[in-house]
């Protein structure tokens, strides 16, 4: 098995960018959900809420970062990491973040048609893993949902789409590292997985939602593939695609690694 893609979505929610060699940190890969669309409550913004979010890109531009949206032109911001705090909440966690400042903030809100802020995360703040599925005290996450990294596999795609009437691309999982060789759905079996150089460890299935009827370029909704999915990928946890990875050391992983399990 190996790497066959990998992924990171600096702005929680907006468009992913596909790399060809990731730095693997303790929170996820460099650069993964490290900022976050907050509302006029400090409560943080999905696609789940508004999926118009798939329609925003982000790529890295000197010194900063370039927000880019195809009917509200795009904007530039560069990364406020110091200063005055301010607490934002994400699923069950209050966060302490750092605001990103006016400019962004109002672009955003043009393109949200609604009030809403960028937040970063405030240095020496750490979010931990729910200890239910945490393989130490120290497993930490970014703005993720839950976990470091998310893992899937290609013949899993490849499984489904073969009950789906229209196929779809890995892109409506978000995940970061998608892996090739496998046998369909091997990866519900998995624990320790060595990713190039790096050990990892699969603590949880992902339960998918709504955003995987996403499409993630124009934003538009449909039922697919959860509809399928359901049929015969649902477990306690919900319909379940991929798996949440903790990560235990820090390096650089690229397409074309070696993916073994330990």
């Amino acid at each position: 098995m190996q790497i066959s893609a990998l992924y990171v979505y600096p702005i929680k929610g907006c468009r992913g960018v596909a790399l060809h060699t990731a730095e693997v940190q303790p929170i996820g890969l460099k650069d993964d959900r490290r900022y976050m669309v907050i509302d006029a409550h400090g409560r943080f913004l999905s696609q789940r809420e508004v999926p118009q979010m798939a329609q925003i890109s982000v790529q890295a531009a000197k010194n900063g970062w370039n927000l880019s949206h195809a009917q509200h032109g795009e904007i530039t911001f560069r990364p406020i990491t110091s200063g005055m705090t301010r607490n934002a909440v994400i699923w069950k966690n209050t966060a302490v973040v750092v605001d990103q400042g006016d400019a962004v903030a109002v672009w955003l809100t043009h393109v949200l048609s609604q009030p809403c802020r960028l937040v970063g995360l405030a240095a020496g703040y750490t979010r931990f893993v729910n200890a239910q599925y945490a393989t130490s005290v120290n497993d930490a996450v970014s703005f993720a949902d839950g976990f470091a990294s998310l893992l899937t596999t290609d013949a899993s795609l490849a499984d489904l789409n073969q009950r789906l009437t229209t196929p779809i691309g890995m892109e409506r999982f978000r995940p970061n590292i998608v892996v090739s060789g496998s046998t369909a759905w091997a990866e519900d079996a998995w624990r320790g997985v060595q990713v190039g150089g790096i050990r990892m460890t699969a603590v949880k299935p992902c339960a998918r939602c709504v955003v995987t009827t996403t499409d993630q370029l124009s934003g538009e909704r449909h039922q697919e593939p959860l509809v399928t999915l359901a049929t015969f990928r649902k477990q306690e946890l919900g319909v379940i695609f991929g798996q949440n990875m903790v990560h235990h050391q820090s390096g650089t992983i690229a397409v074309g690694d070696r993916v073994t399990l330990l």
